[in-house]
């Protein structure tokens, strides 16, 4: 019997033992239950920080700032900057053009002999005035192109009316043909088609004429002085459209004004 109570009493010791033991796993895993509970998760620490988040902008500027003003500045900065490309070229050109009146006094004498010279067809007389790096270019009509107008030199233009050479000028205007003649044909044809040196109209750095033809010279030259012979139209059969004109264009070098520029000018198609 008393075996018996003796195993009775270490299994109900036994089963004491791991019933204890149960409850205290029990207790830990609430308590780490809870423990996790109280922290946040990714998604929810994500969540609970975007509501106080504010949009990102850049800072707004006028263009004279270095944060980000260069380019919002472009074709719109009034500091002048933007002359080079265009936005006020035409209107330094203009700045640097000399008024009709202080023209005139500078070159009414010196082209009075070039077109004398001229009309006499004295290519040597041409020539001292012809300038001396540039030479001078041959303009059939009113537009000015650097690809396809003529340029002789101050040696070549003494010989000019000697020369027997057939010159692509340019292009008719109206049938686009090539304009090829002789210096002496294109004298007769594209320069003193008229009796410039008593034209009733002379004008300096002012256009007597215009036509269908794009006008150009005051950008293509450099500050020059434009003398302009202008024959107004006459025959009323042409309602004035007969009219012709021969343009000097002059430039300065070292100090003396040299002629890099003949341009005929009549009424285009």
């Amino acid at each position: 019997m008393k075996r018996i109570k003796t195993i009775c009493i270490i299994a109900i010791i036994s089963l004491a033992v791991v019933f204890m033991a149960a409850c205290r796993r029990d207790n830990n895993g609430n308590t780490n239950d809870d423990a996790a509970k109280d922290q946040p998760t990714p998604t929810e620490s994500v969540n609970e920080e975007e509501p106080d988040k504010e949009p990102t902008k850049e800072p707004v500027t006028n263009g004279d700032e270095n944060t980000g003003g260069e380019n919002q500045g472009e074709g719109t900065d009034e500091t002048g900057d933007n002359g080079e490309t265009g936005g006020n070229s035409d209107e330094n050109q203009e700045n640097t053009l000399l008024s009709p009146e202080d023209a005139r006094q500078i070159i009414e004498d010196r082209a009075s002999l070039v077109i004398d010279a001229i009309s006499r067809k004295d290519g040597a007389a041409i020539s001292q005035y012809v300038h001396p790096v540039k030479g001078v270019r041959f303009t059939p009509y009113a537009f000015v192109s650097l690809e396809d107008d003529v340029v002789f030199t101050k040696e070549q233009m003494e010989n000019f009316f000697e020369n027997t050479g057939e010159y692509m000028w340019g292009y008719y205007d109206g049938t686009g043909d090539e304009i090829r003649l002789t210096p002496g044909n294109y004298y007769e044809k594209f320069i003193y088609t008229h009796n410039f040196k008593n034209a009733p109209q002379v004008g300096y750095n002012e256009l007597l004429s215009y036509g269908n033809s794009l006008e150009n010279q005051f950008e293509v030259y450099e500050s020059p002085i434009v003398v302009e012979y202008y024959f107004p139209g006459t025959d009323p059969e042409y309602d004035g459209l007969d009219w012709s004109s021969l343009r000097l264009v002059f430039e300065e070098y070292e100090g003396e004004w040299m002629l890099v520029g003949i341009i005929h000018n009549q009424w285009t198609i």
